[in-house]
Order: structure tokens, then sequence, then C-alpha cells
């Protein structure tokens, strides 16, 4: 069922802690509130508990949710925004909708959005991977051969072979038929993982068919198709901990960790930002490259920075940007950029920097688009 495109969410004040809190407990959570917030003058599914709690993170009026985790457009130019526990925004240029509780889209948070070549959309999520064909969601999950039913991030292959990390390891889709590709660990000193030892962050194929396999603790494993090998700190790795990965057009591999910020690898050595003391921040994600080719990640408790190929500019709240937890960074076919993590969903516009203005603001129930 649609519900309207005003409902709410809700999530943790850390990035970290949001990943584990609602990974772990999500599905069953059931909000509640206080008149002191006023939430049900603008959302009127609001569910009311005799709790006096009040939403610590309902910080923006008429916030389109707690936290968005992921942003895509499909072929036809919609725009998805994927939740942590309240499942999918679609907005199509003039309505934004809701979907929530919907007969086949698996419950909990939307860790990933891919477009198959057919231009049916698949959600990774919390209750295995959900596709929907346009009018239908249809959800696949361990029952249905799925390693396990937590997915952290979904890739398609040029081969159009689908690759999904999960909780515990990867499996593999080629459409009628899961099978699990075991991923072997390096060998390294320090075993420090964010969440679980097996869990998948990131699957990249780089413009040589190669992947690469993000894993929590155990630095990145490659794989050419025959052989695996492993980029690690004993490498030159600034942290074995990855939280996102991203191949530029030059073949660059830029990597965020958890712990240890942000690296690029080309190839042959790495380039640890962070540690050189370029950037701020040990926590970074949410990669992407735009249309004039700036490298664009978010840093946790830093805002966002962007790379232009010579230097690091960084924006943050004293730039109109709330949110010091972004996860998702995303330009549109129309060149607007988006923005979505803690907080909510946030714009960017280029003009108003060069203007001197705050170049960022939210996104809420009342716009701008």
């Amino acid at each position: 069922m649609n519900k309207p495109w005003y409902n709410f969410c809700i999530y943790p004040i850390f990035f970290s802690f949001i990943l584990f809190t609602f990974t772990s407990f999500g599905q069953n959570s059931s909000p509640s509130n206080s008149s002191d917030t006023n939430v049900m003058d603008v959302f009127p599914n609001y569910q009311k508990s005799d709790s006096p709690w009040v939403d610590p993170l309902f910080q923006i009026d008429g916030q389109l949710c707690q936290h968005v985790r992921i942003i895509f457009q499909d072929k036809s130019g919609n725009l998805w925004f994927g939740t942590n526990i309240y499942g999918l925004m679609r907005y199509d240029g003039d309505t934004l909708v809701y979907f929530e509780d919907t007969p086949g889209l698996a419950s909990g948070r939307i860790t990933g959005i891919v477009e198959d070549k057919e231009g049916n959309l698949w959600f990774g999520a919390y209750g295995g991977i959900t596709k929907y064909d346009g009018s239908t969601f249809t959800n696949f999950n361990m029952e249905d051969g799925l390693l396990d039913d937590e997915v952290w991030c979904v890739t398609i292959d040029r081969n159009d072979i689908f690759w999904i990390g999960t909780t515990i390891g990867v499996s593999c889709f080629d459409g009628n038929e899961f099978t699990t590709f075991p991923i072997p660990k390096a060998k390294v000193n320090d075993t420090t993982a964010a969440f679980y030892y097996d869990r998948i962050t990131s699957i990249v194929e780089d413009r040589n068919g190669n992947l690469w396999f993000g894993t929590d603790g155990f630095g990145i494993c490659k794989y050419d198709g025959t052989t695996f090998s492993h980029l690690t700190v004993e490498d030159g790795l600034i942290n074995n901990s990855i939280a996102d990965m991203m191949e530029d057009e030059n073949g660059n591999m830029w990597i965020g960790t958890m712990f240890g910020g942000m690296s690029q690898y080309d190839g042959k050595s790495f380039t640890n930002f962070t540690k050189d003391g370029v950037i701020s921040g040990i926590e970074t994600t949410a990669l992407y490259q735009d249309k004039n080719k700036n490298i664009w990640f978010s840093s946790e408790g830093y805002g966002v920075y962007k790379y232009d190929g010579k230097s690091f500019t960084n924006f943050n709240k004293n730039d109109g940007l709330a949110s010091h937890g972004i996860l998702s960074i995303f330009e549109d076919n129309e060149g607007r950029f988006w923005f979505g993590g803690w907080l909510g969903l946030f714009r960017y516009d280029k003009d108003l920097e060069k203007t001197g203005e705050k170049s960022f603001y939210s996104v809420t129930v009342d716009g701008p688009w």
C-alpha cells in the first residue's frame, strides 16, 4: 500500500550506532510521540504511545524522515530514497510517495538499489532483496537460497550477475538461482571489525571486470575471475574495516573506512588523505563522482568533502548542511545534488556557493525540490 510522502523515520544519534541499532532491532521499532514535538500536525500516521519520550532527532520542521540511507534514479527519471527502517520514498518530479508495509517489500533498512537491463529495480534490505517490476514487489530471502537476509550491498556486473553482500558473506544471483560465493579472509594482525567479521560492506566491479569486495576487518579481497588477492593495512591500506569503495574515471579506487578515513589506490600504492592530514575524520563513506569529475564523500562528524583533482573543499553546518552523518550523495539527470543521511534529505546548490550564501538546505514536506 502506498502511503503519503509525509511519513517519518526515527534513527539514533551517531552514524555507527545507527547502523548497528536498527540492524538488530529496527523491524520491531514502534515510534512514539509527545505533544511537545507537534509532529501529529505534519505526520498523521505518526503512532502514539503512552510514553512521554520525545524523539531527539526530529530537529527540522517538516523533516521527511530521520535518516535517508541511499539515493538512486531509475531509467524513467524517478528518484528513490531508501530509509533505515521505514521503507522507500519515490519522487517522480511532482509527488513523493512513501512505500512502507507494502506487500512483497522487504522490511527494515534499505542498503542498496540497482536496476537491471529489463528495467526492474532491486532493493537490498534487512529482510532480503526485493524486485520491483513497476507494479509489484517480490522479495527473495534465505528461503529462496539467499545466504543471509541481512543485505549490506548489491551490484550487477557486466554479465548481469547479481553480487549481494550480506552479514555472513556473498551470494550470486543469475535471475533464477542463488549461489553462495565464498570469500577467503586475509591474514591480518588487527582483526577489529565494526560489526561482524564475515560482513561484506561494498562490492565494486572495475573497468577490467575485476570484483572488489570490502570486508569488515579483513581489508579488500579482489577477484579477477580466477584467483583472489588481498589488500590490507600490511599493504598500505589505511584501515581494514571498509565502509565504501568507488572506482573513478581514471581507474583509481577510492576507499572509505570505518576507523582510518579515506584512501586512494592507483593499482600500485595508496595515498592516505586522512593520515596525511589533508582531511578530517576517520569514518568515511558515500563516495560519488559527479558529471564534472569531482569526487564527493562524507566524513562522520565533519560533513562532506569535494575533491576537484587538486584540492579538497569541506562543507558542513556553516554551509547549511545540518547533518554530520551523510550516507548517500547523488547528482540526478538534471544536475541537482542530493545528500541523504541523519536528519533526512538535503540539496546542494553550487550557484549559491558562488554567491557566498549557504549552499545546502534541507528538503522538507514543503520542499524545495
